[in-house]
């Protein structure tokens, strides 16, 4: 019966491709409500201690399903949502293989990492304590979170309509650098001074008669304006900036789909940030750039389009058995339950004698013609990975997405990692990593995103200036 589905709907996708005019895309969306239906342990913070008590704002699964003339298919993803663990990555793709034939670099899972969602699966699970009915309900959520995926993108590819794509670019400065320097430390702070990305890519879809369909947006900064001193708003699901910025252009455009993607935003925080108006003001300050992008001039997108994946392995520091034994004698002392747990979880892989000595960070690059490329990192990836992407490719339009596809912990570039601090460091602990990265890792991902969008027949501008 599965088989029988896919080859009807390959077959119903075919002959709407055939009906488009060269240069032309079939696109269909969907979307579908993920709110919790009930208290729920939220993701984000260490400090909070108790399930969810309420909802301020829904939460949202959406889906772009693209198609060129060609029948290259690309299926975009956007969620309310911290992120996802590998495991829950893979179980998506292997059921929209089985139900859609959609091959692995057909499907781009992001989301905008919000810190007033709920925890979904076993993302940062090092982080808390639950009992087993707290347990089991993040257990039901996300199994259902699950089904509900798969069901949109079905939604979206039987939606697909003849629809041109453009893009514009347009700004705002809200996001500040957060590694602030005190002495000889850093910071979660204010550090103005620190590279930042305030690029807001807008990709705009219509239909053949000019009417707007769905915009796909995105920024680089933590989902984190609700902060520890909300008080009780702190425990209530929330979409952050993110949410309010979509809720703002669909009110504008009634049956238009909004979609946020958080980029490369690990080291970036809202400023200011802390109270719920500083939400709306960030979501309203966003939504307002996007649709000036919407109003203006903007690049027509082309086809054909073509998908690539890969995975980058990065290497962890050395470390030892011994060591995480004095870690753990150490965190019991100091009654650090989350130095004990990550340390307990260590000395487990040691003795199971799977110790993690690298990272397996998923990589993908999706590339429209000349017109636009779409390159996604998994992990918290920190700024200066964009920028660099987009000065080593200055002839490319480059929309570089963090958090895609599996969030295993940060990806720091190597100033931030030769810095220290929470990114590199002490996120770690509750990522259930053993340690921060070697000091190769920013040379080592960029060679493989170098080598990935060279499948895809782009080159650094100092490559092509050899070539010349």
């Amino acid at each position: 019966m599965r088989l029988a589905c896919v080859l009807v709907l390959s077959v119903c996708l075919d002959l709407c491709a055939g009906m488009l005019p060269a240069q032309e895309f079939a696109v269909g969306v969907a979307r579908v409500k993920i709110t919790p239906e009930k208290p729920i342990r939220m993701s984000g913070y260490a400090s909070r201690n108790k399930p969810s008590v309420g909802v301020l704002q829904d939460l949202w699964a959406k889906c772009l399903a693209i198609r060129d003339a060609e029948g290259h298919r690309i299926v975009i993803l956007t969620t309310d949502l911290i992120g996802y663990n590998n495991e829950f990555s893979t179980e998506l793709f292997t059921r929209a293989k089985e139900k859609y034939g959609l091959n692995r670099e057909e499907i781009l899972l992001t989301c905008s990492h919000t810190h007033s969602g709920p925890v979904v699966g076993k993302n940062l699970r090092v982080m808390y304590q639950f009992s087993p009915e707290e347990a089991e309900t993040i257990r039901e959520y996300t199994t259902q979170l699950l089904d509900k995926l798969v069901m949109v993108i079905g939604q979206a590819l039987e939606n697909l309509q003849p629809a041109q794509l453009s893009v514009g670019h347009g700004k705002v400065g809200f996001a500040v650098n957060r590694r602030e320097k005190r002495g000889d430390t850093v910071v979660l702070g204010v550090n103005p001074e620190g590279p930042v990305d305030h690029d807001v890519p807008v990709i705009k879809v219509t239909a053949p008669d000019g009417a707007l369909r769905a915009v796909l947006f995105g920024y680089a900064c933590h989902c984190t304006t609700i902060g520890g001193n909300t008080g009780e708003d702190f425990y209530k699901i929330h979409g952050d900036y993110a949410g309010v910025a979509q809720a703002k252009i669909e009110e504008a455009h009634p049956g238009v789909t909004a979609m946020f993607t958080i980029l490369c935003g690990g080291d970036q925080n809202p400023n200011p940030r802390g109270e719920i108006a500083y939400v709306r003001q960030h979501g309203e300050a966003l939504a307002g750039e996007v649709e000036r992008v919407l109003a203006g001039p903007m690049k027509a997108v082309r086809g054909p389009l073509q998908s690539v994946v890969d995975v980058a392995e990065l290497e962890l520091r050395p470390h030892t058995r011994e060591q995480f034994e004095q870690e753990l004698e150490k965190a019991l002392a100091a009654k650090d339950v989350y130095r004990e747990r990550r340390a307990r979880r260590m000395l487990e892989l040691y003795d199971a004698g799977t110790p993690i000595r690298t990272v397996a960070v998923p990589i993908q690059a999706v590339r429209f013609d000349q017109t636009l490329t779409l390159v996604a990192i998994g992990g918290e990836v920190c700024v200066e990975y964009a920028l660099r992407l987009k000065k080593e490719f200055p002839q490319e339009d480059l929309v570089v997405i963090g958090y895609a596809n599996d969030v295993m912990c940060y990806i720091p570039s190597k100033n931030v990692l030769l810095g220290g601090g929470y990114e590199p460091e002490y996120s770690m602990i509750y990522y259930g990593m053993p340690g921060p990265f070697a000091e190769n890792v920013e040379e080592t991902l960029i060679a493989a995103l170098h080598r990935l969008l060279g499948r895809l027949g782009l080159q650094p501008a100092t490559h092509q200036a050899r070539a010349e």
